[in-house]
Parts: structure tokens; C-alpha cells; sequence
């Protein structure tokens, strides 16, 4: 039997075509309403290593390629919604019987970490690959990766709520496994599906590496009702505006986070 046991078949499932989840993306905030009379509308927050989840906050880092240093503003704890976190620790349960864990790279966001990278480095880092786009075409491409910055309760970005987290897969004991690029990777490299049409003539293990570790995580996740980001292996939601358009729910649970900033 294989290191993985009980979880190989969850790295042969392919991971679906991504365009009707593009589709879907667009424009979820304006399309989708938050019911404010849910029961986990004003849910609580708590740290992430309460519900046995490992990882630490990227931005706060100073060994976080791309950027190489700490961003300011940055969060040094993950906070997430009290039922995410508990799904979380169901999917870290499953993901156990491989000796396997869950690690966090970002959860709960404070504004102006999303400003930044929405009104400045991305922007920016176009600009210094090249990208002639300009107007409504370069917001759309900033906007594949970074949502805009919100105050408002209608629709707030999707890190505001507590509801949205960045993750990969670790060994318990050690090294992370391999997803065929770097967290926030901001190219074609990140979107979910990029290793699902593998071509024979260009193969290499490294790639078929990754489409097996992608798929696992994106079943593991998907187990327990979370929708990924379809641009982005390491984003999944469950409970905000996002979730709601990826999986077809009438309405998200989460407005923004109860923290004050």
C-alpha cells in the first residue's frame, strides 16, 4: 500500500475544469447577499492553534518569497471563524491517516495588508513583468488574485470575514508537500487546475507531483464543504460571499470579521 493508504484515490481524482468557477467569481460581491439572519452570521473568531491547526501568518514572516521581509500591518496570529476552524480540524483528521496536516499561510486579513497588495505591489509587480494592461483590463487582472479592499458589510473581501484561509499540506513530522509553485504565486503557475492536462511529450515527475498533491488537498478541503479559489491552489472559503457562488448556496453566513482594527 502506498504512504498515502486511504487517501491515494483522492490524488488520482482530477480536479474539474475551472472555467464555470471563473464564471461564477465574477462579480460575486455585488451578486451575492449575506444573510444577517443566519446563526453564524456574527460567529466568533479564534486562533487557529486553539483547533490544533499549524502555520503561521506569511506576511509576517521574513523568509516569505516573493517579498522577502515581513509586510507592515501584517497579522501575527490566524484567526479564522470558530466553524471553519472546526472543519479545519476534521479535514487535519482525515488528512492524519496519512500522517499528514494542514498548514496555514493566512487567514483573517486586516485592511490594509489587502490594500497594499491590491492598490500597490500588484500593480507594481505587472508593471515590472511588462503588462501593458491598463484601465478596467488591469484592475480585472489585479482583482484575479487580490480582491479590492472593503469597508462596507454588503461586500467585504473575502479574508475580511473569517471565513477564507491559504493552506497546503505538511508532513507531521516534517517538509511541506510539493504543489508545483510557491504561495501567492500570482501567475497561470497557481490556477487549481494548470497540472490537469499533463502533456506526455514535456513530462516531468515534478509536475505529475503536483497535480497529485493539488488534487489531495482540493478533495480533502471540498470533503468537508469548503470551495476553492479557482486561480489559487492554497484558497478555500466556506460560509462567505465566495463560497456562496462557488457552491451555489442562496446566501454566504459571514459579513465582515467582529474585529476591531
Amino acid at each position: 500500500m502506498s504512504i498515502f493508504a486511504s487517501l491515494d484515490a483522492l490524488r488520482l481524482r482530477p480536479i474539474p475544469d475551472q472555467a464555470p468557477a471563473r464564471a461564477a467569481r465574477e462579480g460575486f460581491r455585488q451578486r451575492i447577499a449575506i444573510d444577517r439572519g443566519h446563526a453564524l452570521f456574527g460567529e466568533a473568531m479564534v486562533e487557529a492553534g486553539t483547533a490544533g491547526l499549524a502555520g503561521k501568518n506569511y506576511y509576517a514572516l521574513a523568509r516569505n518569497p516573493p517579498y522577502w521581509g515581513p509586510i507592515e500591518g501584517a497579522a501575527d496570529k490566524l484567526l479564522l471563524r470558530q466553524s471553519v476552524a472546526a472543519r479545519l480540524a476534521q479535514v487535519n483528521r482525515r488528512a492524519a491517516q496519512a500522517g499528514l496536516e494542514l498548514y496555514l499561510f493566512d487567514a483573517w486579513r486586516p485592511r490594509a495588508i489587502q490594500a497594499y497588495f491590491h492598490d500597490v505591489w500588484m500593480p507594481a509587480e505587472l508593471k515590472r513583468r511588462g503588462c501593458k494592461l491598463q484601465g478596467a483590463a488591469l484592475l480585472a487582472e489585479v482583482e484575479r488574485y487580490w480582491a479590492a479592499p472593503s469597508a462596507s458589510a454588503a461586500s467585504p473581501a473575502p479574508h475580511a470575514t473569517g471565513g477564507a484561509v491559504d493552506l497546503g499540506l505538511k508532513w507531521k513530522d516534517g517538509e511541506a508537500l510539493w504543489m508545483g509553485s510557491l504561495f501567492d504565486d500570482v501567475t497561470a503557475l497557481a490556477h487549481r487546475d494548470r497540472f490537469e492536462n499533463l502533456a506526455a511529450a514535456s513530462f516531468s515527475f515534478s509536475d505529475e507531483e503536483a497535480q497529485a498533491n493539488r488534487r489531495l488537498l482540493h478533495w480533502l478541503m471540498a470533503e468537508q464543504d469548503f470551495a476553492g479559489h479557482p486561480d489559487e491552489w492554497w484558497h478555500f472559503s466556506w460560509g462567505d460571499q465566495l463560497w456562496a457562488a462557488l457552491t451555489g448556496a442562496p446566501a454566504a453566513h459571514y459579513g465582515l470579521a467582529p474585529i476591531s482594527e
